[in-house]
């Protein structure tokens, strides 16, 4: 198959228009949308064809709330590290959407499978976590195709997300994404907008 300009122009919109979310209106997210999340994954590239990613779909109200509680516990340690102004505007951001996304997902990466045999991760083992990474973001490409939002929480201790989850000890954590319906549509990052941080460009070196 040969990808056109109707294509590319697609792409591109959700590449500039693909955010991560923290405000979500709550709205649930139907099964066959969720499929379709699944199956892009499916379609990401692997290391040896691993396909190693692990999903937990967390939906127990209880566990919910651990990983909240791990999340403020995580988010007072971080921010101890700011003074000043810096603090101010640390307290201002809003850096999770777990109160209100419907759909929650804790992705780990087998970091011993059986599939693909070892090939192409002797010397470079990451690649099994790195092949995780590709598959989230084939999913939160095609969630923002259907206008859903994907949000990572980041500020969480993976050995205690292991714990308050008991996923196997192969299991290495990645990610946690919250998933919704925005609140709001943005094709600029929140931290850019806020003033913490904004898009500076990575320059391509040559050799």
């Amino acid at each position: 198959m040969k990808f056109n300009t109707p294509h590319q122009s697609c792409l591109q919109d959700l590449l500039e228009w693909r955010r991560d979310v923290r405000h979500f209106d709550g709205r649930a997210v139907p099964e066959h949308l969720l499929d379709k999340l699944k199956d892009a994954m499916e379609l990401a590239p692997s290391v040896g064809n691993a396909r190693p990613w692990r999903v937990l779909r967390i939906e127990t109200p209880a566990l919910r709330q651990q990983i909240r509680d791990e999340f403020e516990a995580s988010n007072a340690d971080a921010a101890q590290s700011y003074q000043g102004e810096d603090r101010q505007k640390y307290d201002a951001l809003k850096l999770a959407g777990l109160d209100i996304a419907p759909v929650q997902l804790a992705i780990f990466t087998e970091t011993d499978p059986e599939e693909g045999r070892g090939l192409g991760r002797k010397t470079m083992p990451e690649t099994l976590a790195q092949s995780t990474s590709m598959a989230i973001f084939s999913l939160w490409l095609t969630a923002r195709s259907h206008n859903l939002g994907v949000g990572m929480v980041s500020i969480l201790d993976p050995q205690r997300v292991i714990d308050i989850l008991d996923v196997p000890a192969t299991w290495q954590f990645n990610a946690y994404l919250c998933i919704g319906y925005p609140s709001f549509t943005d094709d600029t990052p929140l931290l850019h907008r806020a003033g913490w941080q904004e898009n500076t460009p990575t320059l391509w070196q040559k050799r």
